[in-house]
């Protein structure tokens, strides 16, 4: 049986977007779209209690986000390869290039590599720190939501679990972000992301995208797992509200 898609995003306007898009066709009927809250800790936390519920096909976390380099224009998408922090520690996400695909046969402009989750807003010089060490983006949530679903281990049976020889998340993600600012036009706050229209349209305008992104996912052999339990966060509607 196809399992729904859980989308994660920090804010509202993100939810606004997302919700209002068409996801028509979404592989496992509609999604289960979820607020995490903004900052790492808070997201961290509320990755981990969605992701024991279970019963998800796949991964997806999006929202806005902001450029740390040049060559990069508002409304335009940041796909991570790999998720970054401070600490050192790194996500490689190899589904990456297959949403970015889809993303550009959707007529949106997305880049792909790495981005860097910080615990603050990112100003000034330390984005130009950020990009000579390779990063293209910085948000403020995503590495604590795939540092969740390392830490959660698939509801398997205890020989399938002990016979791998490292744990590997069972659950496919990806992580999108759809640029709001930049170096040479930075946002006063985290509140005035709303204003980012362009940024709104281009993520409500990218949702058919992660449902082709979905089933592409869907079509390719994945290992047999335990069924989990049913029980869902609110579905997100198909039709715009």
């Amino acid at each position: 049986m196809t399992e729904p898609l859980l989308v994660l995003c920090a804010l509202a306007p993100e939810a606004w977007a997302l919700r209002g898009g068409d996801w028509s066709g979404a592989a496992g009927g509609p999604p289960v779209l979820a607020r995490t809250g903004m900052g790492r800790r808070t997201a961290g936390r509320r990755a981990a209690a969605l992701l024991d519920v279970g019963g998800y096909g796949a991964l997806l976390i999006a929202g806005f986000g902001a450029a740390v380099g040049p060559g990069v224009r508002p409304g335009e998408v940041i796909v991570a390869d790999r998720v970054t922090d401070a600490e050192g520690r790194t996500h490689p996400l190899t589904a990456a290039p297959a949403l970015a695909t889809a993303l550009e046969e959707a007529g949106l402009r997305a880049h792909l590599g790495t981005l860097r989750t910080a615990d603050h807003v990112v100003r000034g010089a330390e984005r130009s720190r950020l990009h000579a060490e390779g990063a293209l983006a910085v948000d403020m949530e995503a590495a604590a939501v795939l540092a969740a679903r390392a830490e959660h281990v698939p509801d398997l049976p205890a020989a399938v679990l002990a016979a791998r020889a490292e744990h590997v998340p069972d659950l496919p993600a990806a992580v999108l972000r759809v640029v709001v600012d930049t170096p040479e036009r930075e946002l006063i706050r985290p509140g005035t992301l709303p204003a980012g229209f362009r940024a709104w349209r281009a993520l409500r305008a990218a949702v058919p995208a992660l449902t082709a992104w979905h089933r592409q996912l869907n079509a390719a052999p994945r290992p047999p797992t335990t069924p989990q339990p049913s029980t869902q966060p609110s579905t997100l509607p198909q039709e715009a509200s």
